[in-house]
Formats: structure tokens, sequence, C-alpha cells
């Protein structure tokens, strides 16, 4: 048989106060005079007993569920971005806010469903969230709600979204090349953007090389070539290889993402070529995989968990939530792959 629940009653009863002062008390409500001695005794009797409030009875009043539902394509299947939810979710816990997780694994229908269900149960918000930096059409049923596009953008929808600053991004990858001496013999693996095009490649990786071109041109330097591919291992192995074999020696690579970064080490090694010592090396995302490599790999960090906190923070800051584009810094990992262009 299950314990009965605390009451309001049991704890006003405990406190020696009538019910209207237990609840002025525990509402932390001050427009009822309540002596200092009244209010701290019925906190303490409600600390006591384990008062927990009816969260039913005070939605109704306060027309707040304090929940707010997540609705992702492919969020929580990534090992990747974990650190999104886990932000989001610490971000509502510490404001006593409950986050209903949701994935709809990129099926339209499937996503029209969940958020039906969670706003059949009332949700506060909705925060429409992508793995990737993408462009989106959120579903209708999210038209006039508050929402917020975590790691998206849906150019025309009235919600702010919140994605990491990869235009940034790439300008501190051109200053930290240009920092350590680097101004010929450039080159970038990865390109514009992935290829085939895919929603991982389109924003990040324009939005990394237009940063990245912009401050080396301004820095007097520019990248020696640019090779488009997709952004995996066995790319960055193949294109690195290429590249060496019709008698290109760079002196630096910018890899756009990290696992062309690693496939870019081996083809250097297999070349007899060290890192830093003969070609520097940076990259982005900060995978795990950037720590362990050796040399340990400089990186610009995405940074999912403060994309996942922001998302909540924006929705329980109150107020209209405008449509602005919040634009969250990539620190740079500095470790040990750039150094000063070899034979300087």
């Amino acid at each position: 048989m299950s314990e009965r629940r605390v009451t309001m009653a049991d704890v006003a009863r405990e406190a020696g106060v009538s019910p209207t002062t237990a609840s002025f008390a525990l509402s932390g409500r001050t427009d009822m005079r309540i002596s200092v001695a009244s209010r701290e005794r019925v906190l303490e009797a409600a600390r006591r007993l384990g008062y927990r409030p009816n969260v039913t009875a005070r939605s109704l009043r306060t027309k707040s569920t304090q929940t707010i539902g997540l609705v992702s394509d492919r969020i929580t299947t990534t090992p990747f971005a974990g650190d999104v939810i886990r932000g989001a979710m610490e971000a509502a816990r510490r404001q006593d806010h409950l986050l209903f997780i949701t994935e709809a694994g990129g099926d339209r229908a499937a996503e029209s469903s969940l958020v039906h269900a969670l706003l059949d149960r009332q949700v506060d918000a909705v925060i429409y969230a992508s793995m990737f930096t993408r462009y989106v059409t959120p579903p209708k049923e999210l038209f006039g709600r508050p929402v917020v596009l975590l790691n998206c953008l849906a150019p025309g929808f009235d919600a702010p979204s919140v994605v990491p600053d990869e235009l940034e991004a790439g300008r501190d990858a051109a200053r930290a090349l240009l920092a350590a001496g680097h101004t010929q013999g450039i080159w970038a693996i990865g390109g514009h953007q992935a290829v085939p095009a895919t929603p991982e490649g389109i924003i990040a990786g324009n939005e990394r090389m237009r940063g990245l071109e912009e401050v080396l041109r301004e820095g007097g330097a520019h990248l020696d070539g640019v090779v488009e591919c997709d952004w995996d291992t066995l790319d960055g192995y193949r294109e690195v290889s290429a590249l060496l074999a019709a008698g290109t020696r760079p002196r630096a690579l910018v890899c756009l993402a990290d696992r062309v970064s690693f496939g870019a080490y081996q083809a250097l090694g297999e070349a007899g070529l060290s890192v830093p010592g003969d070609v520097s090396v940076i990259s982005f995302d900060d995978q795990d995989i950037a720590s362990v490599l050796r040399p340990a790999l400089t990186t610009l960090k995405l940074p999912h968990y403060q994309l996942g906190r922001l998302a909540v923070e924006l929705i329980l800051r109150g107020g209209p939530l405008e449509a602005v584009v919040h634009r969250v810094p990539m620190p740079l990992r500095e470790r040990a792959s750039l150094g000063a262009p070899a034979g300087e």
C-alpha cells in the first residue's frame, strides 16, 4: 500500500497555523502579514513531514506546468551531442523544471505526433533541436507557440535560435595559424561543405571557411588550396595522401572536422612527416579523439553543453521569445598539433 501523501493541511496542523497561513508561507508570497516566526514554523514543518506541493493544483493556479518539451531528430542516440541534453536538463533542474525528451529520428509524421503529445501535456514551451546545424521547417503545430530552435535555423519562423558561432570559430582558427607564423602553404581539407552535401556540412562548413579566409586575408595570408570532401577519417586520409603524392607539401592543414584530422595524421605519418614539426594541423569540433591523438589535436570545441543550457535559460527568463539568433562561442582547445612553420 502506498504511503499517504502529506498535504498542506498536515503542514498547517504540525506548525500550529491556519491552512491559509501555511499556503502563503509555502508559496513565498509576501502580500499577507505573516510573522517571521510563523513562516519559519511552517517551512520547518514542511521539511520535517516531507511535504511536496501538488503540481497539478499549482499549475492550475499559476498557469504553468513547469515542464519543457524537447523534440530532436536524433540527438539522444548520438554520442557526440549527449552534452546538449545534459546542459538542458541541468538548466531546467536548477529552476525546478522538468524536461520531457523525445526523438523523431527524422520522421516528420513521428515528429508531429510527438509535438502533439507534448502539447497535450501542456508543456510551457518546446525546444526544437537538430543534431547538426541546419535549416529546418518546424512542424505546423509549433507555430504561435513558445519555441526555441536549438542548433538549427528557420528563417521566417518567429522563435529564437541557439547555434554554435561557426563563423567566429573559423576566424579563431586563422588567428591561431597567424600567431604561430603561418602565412603560406595553408590547405583546407573538407572545404565549404561536406561532399555530398549533408546537414552537418552546409552551414558549419560555409561559416568556418568564411571566417578562416576573412582573417587570413586581413593578416596578409591566404589558403594555397581547398580540398572539398566529406568529413570522415577515410576522406581525410585519402585526400591528404593524394595531395602529398601529387608533390604538394603543405605547411599547415585546416581540417574541417576532427575525423578528417585523424585521417590526415595517418597520411602524414605514412609519408614520414611529423605533426607539428613538418606540418601543423588545426581542426574543429573537439570530439573525444582530439585529446588522445598524438600529438594531441588543437581544435575549436563545439559547445554542446552551453547550447542546451542556453536554450532552456531563454525559456525560463520569462517574457517574449524574440526571433534572434544566439551564437555560442566555440573555444579554442590549444594542444600540441600547431607549431611554427617548418624551417623557421
